[in-house]
């Protein structure tokens, strides 16, 4: 087990040390494309930039799709003022209270989320939340003509400057990017173990792009592949932590095992509802290798909400990451969780070939 999550830590820091926002996944889909290569029997990368690895096992099992995706939440620069300052929109589920004073890259170059001086602010300013169409970035350029030297145009992606760091103890880590990179990473280790294997089937690992928009790739991803099976691998907010109700909002806890998700989506026709052969799948491989694996229910959505629904319908399970402080720069999670998530989709893939005969009554 400690062999494993120091594989899967030294994946999530080569991972998280690339930008890739929503629709400029290029540097993370660069990176995927090449680690995949080393270890997936072929990889493509579709026109929208969808990466597709595949690994053959033996004849005669399904084609099993699981589905992690690369974007992040950030910004795009939306115009430059004559003093050189950067407005932008959001992109993604990126929440106004955590920009005002947070450090960015504009791509590639160092930004800061401008402030007014605590000193000028009205005690009643000090509490209220600034929406994003009122703050700007300054990248210590005096200029539009200096902005656009330094390579920086209308339409660029920003992303949080965050780097992942590990608390004392080696096993909790915080940073940016955590969703979905962790979930990336983990779907690279299970790679590594199934490679040559002999396991049942075709396994099809997509990094999909645009899932923090609209479950974009993975709708495109699962209409090429029309597979028997799917899993949708990302991560979960956590609702451990003091300012939320647990039993009330979200009964997620990290260091608890992967998350089945039964039912997500916050209305009646968005989200998913899990399919009982998935949910038995899922669960039998957990029991079967003495996985720890908690059940919830999420109001958010994930990329199975999408997959669950292309060509004649997928069975499709959302098994997720659990971690604190979701779409911010420092979101919390635990090794263990992903060490043992490894273990449970390898454990699914193999076991999927039963499922083929279980019916829906």
């Amino acid at each position: 087990m400690d062999e494993l999550k120091a594989r899967i830590k030294e994946k999530l820091l080569y991972l998280t040390a690339v930008d890739g926002v929503s629709g400029r996944e290029g540097p993370v889909v660069q990176r995927l494309s090449e680690v995949f290569g080393t270890c997936a029997d072929r990889v493509e990368v579709d026109r929208m930039g969808n990466v597709f690895a595949y690994l053959e096992g033996r004849e005669g099992g399904p084609l099993f799709m699981i589905c992690a995706h690369c974007d992040e939440i950030g910004a795009i620069v939306q115009s430059v003022e004559p003093q050189g300052f950067i407005r932008f929109r959001k992109v993604g589920g990126t929440v106004d209270a955590l920009l005002p004073a947070r450090k960015v890259s504009v791509s590639g170059r160092l930004g800061v989320i401008g402030v007014r001086p605590g000193h000028l602010l009205s005690p009643k300013e000090r509490t209220e939340v600034r929406p994003a169409s009122e703050l700007y970035i300054d990248v210590g350029a005096a200029s539009a003509a200096e902005v656009a030297a330094l390579g920086i145009k209308v339409g660029d992606p920003i992303a949080f400057k965050s780097e992942v760091e590990f608390f004392p103890g080696g096993q909790r880590f915080a940073g940016k990017a955590l969703d979905n990179r962790l979930g990336c990473s983990v779907l690279w280790e299970v790679f590594q173990r199934l490679a040559g294997t002999g396991f049942p089937g075709t396994v099809a690992g997509v990094l999909a792009v645009q899932e923090e928009v609209g479950l974009r790739g993975a709708m495109v991803a699962a209409y090429r592949l029309d597979p028997e099976f799917a899993v949708a691998l990302d991560t979960i907010p956590a609702g451990d932590t003091p300012d939320v109700a647990f039993h009330r909002e979200l009964a997620v806890a990290i260091g608890r095992g992967p998350v089945l998700q039964l039912a997500s989506g916050n209305d009646g026709w968005h989200g998913l509802l899990l399919n009982p052969i998935m949910e038995r799948l899922v669960m039998e491989a957990a029991q079967e290798n003495d996985i720890p694996l908690q059940r919830a229910l999420f109001p958010g959505n994930t990329d199975a909400s999408a997959i669950h629904l292309a060509r004649a319908g997928i069975p499709c399970a959302p098994i997720t990451l659990p971690r604190r402080y979701a779409h911010s720069p420092v979101e919390l999670a635990d090794l263990n969780d992903a060490a043992w998530c490894t273990l449970l989709l390898e454990a699914v893939v193999r076991k999927a070939p039963e499922a083929r005969t279980w019916a829906f009554v």
